[in-house]
């Protein structure tokens, strides 16, 4: 897709800078700021080549942008209600919410086949209640939430997908004594805590997830991780830090030892354990012991306080950073491989064999001060974010020659490449995401937006093409070609199985059954169907709300004043709201998306009688 210039847009720059003067130095500014406009710029009715989903951190949310506009386009609810779309308010989206108000969402994983992106699905982890969520990118709607997963505390090394999506991997940031629930004193913590690391099952045809299998783990705090693709596929890699099995204040008492460790998990090995009957029950799930069952888990020793493990696109080299060092530990598949078969070991970790690390390793690249993440392009490079440093890295696979660095702003966490955590990357463009944005924007108080840079990786030298900012927090994203996805702009009334769903006004009725009143609605421009609800006071009130709308955009809400309730329905879709009427009185019910010239003449009451 190519983006198209508006020339009276480019003039305008190019204007703006002549009017700093004639001086023989800017003349190379001008063209730096000419050729970055043109990159980014998307003119009116053109659209973006990529899409990017943001996670939203403790706001619990999911956030879609365009590449290379940066234009926010729109906000998927995920673990937080929210209002604007009605989510956590229907019947629907309030149970698979099961009752909590936040999520700390951190690292969306699209769906792959054969180790690239499909299109189908998103999965992000909730780091705070322990869940995985899946969003279908056929309406961008959460569809399910998985979860709390059995002893697995802080779902953080998570949700990065394998090659054809067979699993998610999952895992505990904190450990803790298992079953859940279980109360061990903290001074017991090195013997008595555990951690887990899961892989989370999901259906090839249908994305629905199940608990596939479950390692016990040392009580380490497990960070990141990611699956292997190619010769690696049926591995699974996370890192962890803490191996001192250290309490109390981790930022002195924890990275004493030189190295921690990245967990590598033969999965296919997992499930055999599961199927000969290999495991122990622990808080209703299947967990395999290593101390029982050889060959499923390995520890690799890396470089201390590791942050990010990536696999590269070939599937031969798993590199892991270490955010107390300067370096990122470049490790062999193939090598590794070879040591597990000769047992060239240093040690176990609770069972868990601990190998050789010269062994194993095929280079230390020499990136520069704080590694956390590393991103590839399809030239066969990989970048890796500095957060000391507030620096990406560009770095050559193979000769392992860092070939340029460029500033960011500031403290940089992950970034992401456009395909970048494929077998075949896009390359082109690449999103630094910062913890601080320093000032670069118009002052909003203390509490700062989070800033994203886009980076052109095109040429030979990185170049900054612009600023961006997002709403708290964006721990990591994911990039996709724009045309591998095919969104659909209304739900078609052939594919709304719902059972109380009506669609010819005619049908439109209130049923009362003792105490509980069934509302059979529709709305379409412009009013409500019935538009008078009458009740008693104390009634349990349901309300099959259905927008028979077959239009692009027209989307009906339907707030009702004072009983906390907002809810919107696409075009073909249904909803189900439920509300006990303990207030009596008259309360107006109105659309809360605008939808027609009489938008405001949509509305109705509901009657409550003493």
């Amino acid at each position: 897709m190519t983006n198209k210039l508006a020339v009276p847009a480019v003039f305008a720059v190019i204007l703006a800078l002549a009017g700093c003067g004639g001086e023989r130095g800017r003349v190379g500014v001008r063209s730096d700021v000419q050729e970055a406009a043109q990159k980014v710029y998307v003119a009116p009715g053109d659209l973006d080549e990529f899409y990017v989903f943001k996670s939203g951190g403790h706001s619990g949310q999911v956030y879609i942008y365009g590449i290379p506009s940066m234009r926010h386009i729109a906000t998927i609810p995920v673990f937080t209600p929210y209002p604007a779309t009605g989510y956590g308010f229907d019947k629907e989206s309030k149970e698979m919410l099961g009752g909590f108000v936040w999520g700390d969402a951190h690292h969306p994983s699209l769906s792959e086949t054969d180790g690239d992106y499909d299109g189908r699905w998103l999965f992000i982890s909730d780091n705070a209640n322990n869940r995985m969520a899946r969003i279908d990118l056929r309406d961008f709607k959460t569809k399910e939430i998985l979860g709390p997963i059995p002893n697995v505390s802080g779902n953080h090394c998570s949700s990065f997908v394998t090659e054809n999506t067979e699993y998610v991997l999952a895992g505990s940031r904190f450990s803790i004594p298992l079953p859940r629930g279980t109360y061990e004193k903290i001074e017991d913590y090195a013997t008595k805590y555990k951690g887990v690391v899961a892989g989370i099952a999901v259906d090839a045809k249908s994305g629905k997830m199940s608990l596939g299998w479950e390692v016990l783990m040392p009580p380490f705090n497990y960070d990141l991780g990611d699956a292997g693709k190619g010769p690696s596929k049926e591995w699974g890699f996370w890192t962890c830090y803490n191996s001192e099995r250290a309490i109390g204040r981790l930022e002195e008492t924890a990275s004493q030892k030189d190295r921690d460790y990245v967990a590598a998990v033969n999965w296919r090995a997992a499930e055999k354990a599961l199927k000969d009957g290999k495991f122990k029950m622990i808080g209703g799930a299947k967990v395999i012991d290593p101390r029982d069952v050889s060959g499923v888990v390995y520890l690799i020793p890396a470089a201390k306080s590791p942050h990010g493990v990536d696999v590269s696109p070939d599937g031969k080299h798993i590199i892991a950073s270490g955010k107390l060092q300067g370096i990122t530990s470049v490790f062999n598949f193939e090598k590794m491989l070879m040591a597990i078969e000769k047992k060239d070991f240093t040690g176990n970790e609770d069972g868990i064999p601990v190998l050789n690390y010269d062994a194993v390793k095929d280079a230390e690249v020499g990136v520069g001060l704080g590694p956390l993440h590393t991103q590839f392009d399809d030239q066969g490079h990989a970048y890796t974010s500095l957060f000391v440093e507030s620096a990406v890295a560009k770095w050559k696979l193979g000769t392992w020659e860092v070939l340029d660095k460029i500033p960011v702003s500031y403290n940089i966490g992950h970034l992401a490449a456009a395909e970048g955590d494929t077998k075949h990357p896009a390359g082109r463009y690449l999103i630094a995401l910062n913890k601080l944005s320093h000032g670069r924007h118009l002052s909003v108080g203390p509490s700062q937006p989070e800033s994203s840079q886009l980076i052109d990786i095109s040429g030979e030298k990185m170049s900054l093409l612009l600023d961006a900012f997002t709403e708290p927090e964006p721990h990591y994203a994911q990039i996709i070609k724009a045309d591998k996805l095919k969104p659909i702009e209304v739900y078609p009334k052939e594919e709304n199985k719902n059972p109380k769903a009506i669609w010819d006004i005619k049908d439109a009725r209130i049923v009362r059954n003792g105490r509980n009143v069934e509302v059979y609605m529709i709305a379409v421009r412009s009013s409500f169907e019935p538009w008078k609800i009458e009740v008693n006071k104390g009634d349990r009130v349901t309300i099959y709300l259905t927008n028979i709308e077959q239009t692009t955009d027209e989307l009906h809400g339907f707030g009702l004043n004072e009983y906390n309730l907002n809810i919107v329905a696409d075009p073909g879709e249904t909803k189900t709201i439920e509300f006990v009427a303990d207030k009596q009185g008259v309360f107006p019910f109105y659309c809360t998306n605008f939808c027609s010239a009489l938008h405001q003449e949509m509305q109705g009451y509901l009657l409550v009688r003493p």
